[in-house]
């Protein structure tokens, strides 16, 4: 007999792979790390490191830099859950796959998603390098991981999507930045399909609707996360100015130079956040 639920079942039995896997650990915090930002899983202290490959039903990640595994331990006395590496809508992953490992991740008891990327500064206030903390999203990607009936049978499928970035998650982020000396910024976060980067005359336009920053990736994610009731922080690092704000041609180089660039104080700034918890 055909199954009533396909997707309820299919991460019933990856969450139950990977439980298997992380040989007892309990992880409360998910991080997603994004282009160039994944050396921080490195950090993460008795490991366990567990493929994409490895979980039925997940998908693997193709993007440059993305390697496509979880790393479970701990980092600033908690433990944590790592996806170095995310899954794009641009990858021909359906919304539904992209989310699916934030639904791997409540389905094992995260409660609080940090999910990362390196995006295009729209504001023209901002600098390469900058870290935005985003306030809110624009989804323009079409698309929605909880679109058709099987998602409704995860949790109900009209739900709220105010204050989908915690507030108090963006105000410790706030203070752990001020504390370090590192400067951040908050604003609003465009997230749209790619793998192209956007024309000027998009980027006049998302600015128009009040996006301070742009990339491809994160709105399915959070969508999911605030599905299931998971609290939820989003940091960029603003790895270049966006196509035409004052002159720029974004190119792939660039993102990972800056990412590596700000190494450092992205390390401390999500550690210190987590520590905070």
């Amino acid at each position: 007999m055909a199954s009533e639920n396909v997707l309820k079942e299919n991460l019933h039995e990856s969450a139950s792979r990977l439980h298997a896997l992380l040989a007892g650990r309990q992880p409360e915090v998910g991080i997603i790390l994004g282009s160039g930002l994944g050396p921080l899983a490195e950090r993460v202290e008795d490991a366990v490191v567990v493929p994409f490959a490895s979980i039925p039903h997940m998908k693997r990640s193709t993007a440059t830099s993305h390697k496509g595994q979880f790393v479970c331990g701990m980092l600033a006395g908690k433990c944590v859950l790592v996806m170095q590496g995310r899954l794009h809508g641009y990858e021909g992953y359906t919304p539904q796959e992209v989310a699916f490992p934030v639904w791997i991740m409540h389905e094992l008891g995260v409660g609080t998603l940090i999910t990362t990327n390196a995006a295009g500064a729209i504001n023209e206030s901002y600098s390469v390098g900058d870290f935005c903390i985003m306030s809110d999203h624009i989804n323009f990607t079409g698309r929605n991981p909880v679109e058709g009936q099987d998602p409704d049978g995860i949790a109900f499928r009209f739900f709220s999507m105010k204050d989908a970035y915690d507030p108090a998650l963006r105000a410790l982020a706030h203070r752990v930045a001020d504390e370090n000396g590192i400067s951040v910024q908050e604003g609003v976060y465009l997230g749209l399909l790619g793998p192209s980067f956007e024309t000027p005359a998009e980027i006049r336009m998302f600015g128009a609707w009040g996006a301070d920053t742009v990339a491809m990736s994160v709105v399915e994610e959070v969508i999911a996360a605030r599905h299931v009731g998971m609290r939820v922080l989003g940091i960029s690092l603003c790895s270049n100015m966006a196509c035409g704000v004052k002159g720029a041609s974004p190119s792939d180089e660039e993102v990972f130079e800056v990412a590596k660039r700000r190494e450092p104080d992205f390390y401390r700034l999500v550690t210190e956040i987590v520590r905070g918890m």
